[in-house]
């Protein structure tokens, strides 16, 4: 074994024995009932494998398709991706990776096999098996506070396991703010469409009251990629007038998820979203305009995530993390990590799983580390070709660092 594979092999193993931090998640725990999605059903019926499915089987109405049970579609996409083609993308091989580390014959092919192996758990008991196989300790949810079964949770204290933590989700509030209205009402707030003095300060009580409900870890919101603060819209002046002074008072992180053009295929229902190049100079105002906020950003374009690094390297209250949906790429994630780590260090979180099912933690993370441990062993082989000696200590330091949520521990 040469010195660059002696290194990939330590740093892979003392990856895989560092519990993760998953910074961003559409999870919830199990007091959330239903909202909490999982087993191989949920798997399969992803919408990163429905547009797959339909790319196979382009003849196939979309009305059809949304008038099966969840049951019959998932039986469809099994049978066409995974048996009478090679689940070969990285959404239908991720399914494959579950299925192989939870111990289950994926060469069988064998759906109904499967499904009574999931059967068999209560979601309680899954969420732990999870939660080992994937070596997750905790995950930050995405909470809607517009949501009613997720109001029932937080006004009944919230949820019981510490191993779930908030995220204060803000799409409705700002990106359709007029809707909104109505809502805020329902929950006692005297909200008006104009945005006055008087209302914004009610936007500000809002965010105040479920700031202090859900403890969140951040606050938080997708952005298309036309996004801008200086187009006077709701949505510039919410976030200006609004979001920005509560996460000065409440020291809470802004995280801007950016370049999200939604359904450019309203027929393919969540798979009809895509993806835009946005204007790196925005965060970079952002960051200028409120040195005293921390602000936590990812973009969805490819194209953005040099100039990301660089408007880091300019703004300490800048970090930027994860690769998200369409990044979601073996190919990808390893290009933006080399550029994240050669531009910023250790400085940044290089992942975070986005999972929407619970079980898609196993696959998401194993495939990550396996691409971390690679692109930090490049790392470590070029400074030991020029003296410089990195420990196993060293390795451990910063593997806690980018997996183990240095934003928590800001």
């Amino acid at each position: 074994m040469n010195e660059l594979d002696d290194l990939r092999t330590r740093i892979a193993r003392i990856l895989e024995q560092t519990p993760i931090v998953d910074i961003h998640t559409h999870l919830h725990s199990a007091a959330f009932g239903d909202v909490l999605l999982w087993g191989i059903d949920e798997l399969l019926t992803y919408h990163y494998l429905v547009a797959e499915f339909f790319r196979y089987r382009p003849e196939i109405p979309y009305g059809d398709f949304w008038n099966l049970s969840k049951r019959q579609q998932a039986e469809l996409i099994w049978n066409t991706i995974f048996v009478e083609n090679t689940p070969i993308s990285e959404a239908a091989r991720g399914v494959v990776t579950t299925l192989h580390h939870l111990g289950l014959e994926t060469g069988e092919k064998n759906l109904d096999k499967i499904r009574a192996f999931f059967a068999g758990f209560s979601t309680a008991d899954y969420i732990d098996h999870v939660f080992a196989l994937s070596n997750v300790c905790t995950v930050i949810m995405t909470n809607d506070s517009f949501n009613p079964s997720e109001q029932a949770v937080w006004n009944g204290g919230g949820p019981n396991d510490s191993r779930f933590k908030a995220a204060l989700r803000l799409d409705p509030l700002l990106n359709d703010y007029a809707n909104c209205v109505s809502k805020l009402n329902e929950q006692g707030f005297r909200a008006t469409a104009e945005l006055g003095p008087e209302n914004r300060a009610i936007v500000r009580e809002f965010l105040s009251r479920w700031i202090d409900r859900m403890r969140p870890v951040y606050m938080a919101v997708s952005l298309p990629p036309s996004f801008r603060m200086d187009d006077g819209s709701d949505r510039a002046r919410l976030i200006g007038e609004c979001v920005l002074p509560i996460a000065r008072e409440h020291d809470l992180p802004f995280a801007m998820m950016v370049g999200v053009k939604k359904r450019v295929n309203p027929a393919l229902g969540d798979a009809g979203d895509s993806v835009g190049k946005a204007d790196s100079a925005v965060v970079e105002g952002l960051c200028r305009d409120f040195p005293d906020v921390r602000f936590l950003v990812t973009m969805l374009s490819r194209e953005n995530q040099h100039e990301l690094c660089v408007a880091a390297r300019k703004f300490k209250n800048l970090l930027p993390f994860g690769c998200w949906w369409f990044l979601n790429n073996p190919s990808i994630v390893r290009e933006i990590t080399a550029e994240r780590l050669e531009l910023l260090g250790l400085t940044m979180i290089p992942q975070h799983s986005d999972a929407r099912v619970l079980d898609q933690l196993i696959y998401k993370w194993a495939h990550s580390r396996e691409i971390i441990a690679d692109v930090l062993a490049e790392r470590y082989f070029n400074l030991t070709r020029s003296g410089w000696v990195v420990t196993e200590e060293n390795m451990r330091r910063d593997a806690q660092r980018i997996l183990g949520g240095q934003l928590l521990l800001h």
